[in-house]
């Protein structure tokens, strides 16, 4: 297929798995094609969580060896990290479904957006585009579609496994490849915080949304009927927050869910399109039937 194809399906099959009622304006500033024609063929890809100078480097060498079209990272770099805040929107949605006002959650996430914007701002985010253009090599970032896979997957996997203790959310997520695979490296799911047999109550998946949210909302989710989070990671800001308003915490992982995103998104990007694809950075191929 060619590289404009493999966007557009990311980009498809990313709305589709999106927190956002269908119609709403709905784009993806963190998933971008950083360099390469979008008339460029594409049959053998390198994957990567992160894709940096050094695996493009890499990707360079594989090329000259056995052939390689392009690579592709989930975390978004150049143009793609600088918006990164823009996909922020998606929270207030995911924050709708669980009970928070739209004023509310709008005028919390205004200002973490404004926050991240500062943050990402100063950094040097080219350095991998550089690298790539330097190469000729084709180069194309995956973010939130991945993760809005993620979301989706999660929410409905608890909803038909019904959980009713903290600690069957984590068994429930060994049961997944990824996250099993995880364990075996010390970075599976765990709980953070909370009693393992405190019952779970509504159930929040920080899974997509660019980064991690309002750190002020927690109280809110909490009177909202929240009391378990299941997030990708939790910076030490927000998990004093979150112990504050005493709310279980399970860290999922990151990496291994940012792998079980890029797989279900690449599941249906295959179904449509044969792909070869050579993992690296972090990223592990698991196909489902």
């Amino acid at each position: 297929m060619k590289l404009s194809r493999l966007y557009d399906l990311v980009i498809k099959f990313g709305l589709d798995r999106d927190p956002r009622p269908k119609g709403k304006n709905r784009t993806f500033a963190d998933s971008k094609i950083l360099h390469g024609s979008l008339d460029t063929e594409i049959k053998k890809i390198l994957v990567g969580i992160d894709i940096e100078a050094a695996e493009i480097l890499l990707a360079d060498r594989i090329r000259a060896k056995e052939g390689l079209d392009m690579v592709l990272s989930h975390h978004p770099e150049g143009k793609a990290y600088a918006g990164l805040y823009q996909v922020m929107q998606v929270q207030v949605d995911v924050l709708k479904k669980m009970g928070v006002p739209v004023k509310v959650a709008q005028e919390l996430l205004d200002e973490r957006m404004r926050e991240v914007e500062r943050r990402v701002l100063p950094q040097n985010h080219t350095r991998p585009v550089d690298t790539a253009r330097l190469l000729d090599m084709p180069f194309m970032c995956a973010h939130t579609p991945a993760d809005n896979h993620v979301y989706s997957y999660l929410r409905k996997l608890m909803e038909s496994r019904k959980p009713v203790r903290v600690k069957d959310i984590v068994d429930i997520l060994l049961t997944i490849p990824e996250y099993k695979e995880a364990q075996k490296f010390l970075a599976g799911p765990r709980i953070i915080l909370g009693n393992p047999n405190a019952s779970v109550g509504k159930i929040l998946f920080e899974m997509t949304g660019g980064t991690e949210g309002p750190k002020d909302v927690f109280d809110k989710l909490y009177k909202a009927g929240v009391r378990t989070l299941v997030s990708m990671h939790l910076s030490e800001e927000h998990f004093k927050k979150v112990k504050d308003n005493n709310l279980s915490v399970i860290i999922a992982g990151h990496i291994s869910s940012d792998n079980l995103g890029l797989n279900l998104l690449l599941d249906r990007v295959e179904k449509e399109e044969p792909l070869q694809i050579i993992g690296c950075s972090g990223f592990n191929r698991v196909r489902r039937k």
